[in-house]
C-alpha cells in the first residue's frame, strides 16, 4: 500500500509539471506569420528586411504588458542588428501616445481594427510571437510565462537555430 501510494504521488508530480505550454492564441508555431497590418506607426517604420521580428501585442492597461516593456527594450538594444522589436496595440493613438512609464524604446504601432489580433485568435495579452528573417515563426506565447519565459536565452537559442 505504501508503494503505491508513493507511485502515485510521482505519477502526479510529474504530470504536473509536464503540461504543455499554454497559449492565449492560435499557434501558428513553425508556420508562416501572418502579414503584419499597421493602421499607424507611432516610430519610425523598422527595416526588417533579413531580420528577426518580435511583435509583442499589449494594451496601456494591461499590468504584464507594462512589466515586460524593459526586457523588450533590452532585447531590442542587445540583438539591434538581428532583430526588430514591435509592439502593436489595438488602443488609439492618443492613449498609446500617452504611455510614458517605462518607455518604449523599441517601434510601436497601433491597428484599431485588431486585424491581426483577430487573425490569431489573440484572447491574453501579452502575446509574442518571434518571426526567422524567412516569416516562419519560431516562438509564439505569453513571454512571463513561468517554464515558458521569453528571454535572451530563448532568443540567441532561435538565432543560432536559424543559422544552422
Amino acid at each position: 500500500m505504501k508503494n503505491f501510494i508513493v507511485l502515485l504521488i510521482a505519477l502526479f508530480t510529474i504530470s504536473t509539471y509536464a503540461q504543455e505550454k499554454e497559449l492565449w492564441a492560435k499557434s501558428i508555431l513553425n508556420e508562416k506569420a501572418p502579414e503584419l497590418v499597421v493602421e499607424k506607426w507611432l516610430s519610425d517604420i523598422p527595416d526588417t528586411e533579413g531580420k528577426f521580428v518580435l511583435i509583442d501585442f499589449w494594451a496601456t492597461w494591461c499590468g504584464p504588458c507594462i512589466k515586460a516593456i524593459p526586457e523588450l527594450n533590452s532585447y531590442q538594444k542587445e540583438f539591434k542588428d538581428k532583430l526588430v522589436v514591435i509592439g502593436l496595440s489595438d488602443e488609439p493613438e492618443a492613449k498609446v501616445k500617452k504611455h510614458k512609464r517605462p518607455k518604449i524604446e523599441y517601434y510601436s504601432a497601433i491597428d484599431t481594427q485588431s486585424r491581426l489580433n483577430n487573425e490569431l485568435e489573440v484572447r491574453g495579452i501579452p502575446h509574442c510571437i518571434l518571426i526567422d528573417p524567412d516569416g516562419i515563426v519560431r516562438w509564439e506565447g505569453y513571454p512571463l510565462l513561468t517554464g515558458y519565459e521569453l528571454t535572451s536565452d530563448v532568443i540567441a537559442k532561435v538565432i543560432e537555430d536559424y543559422k544552422k
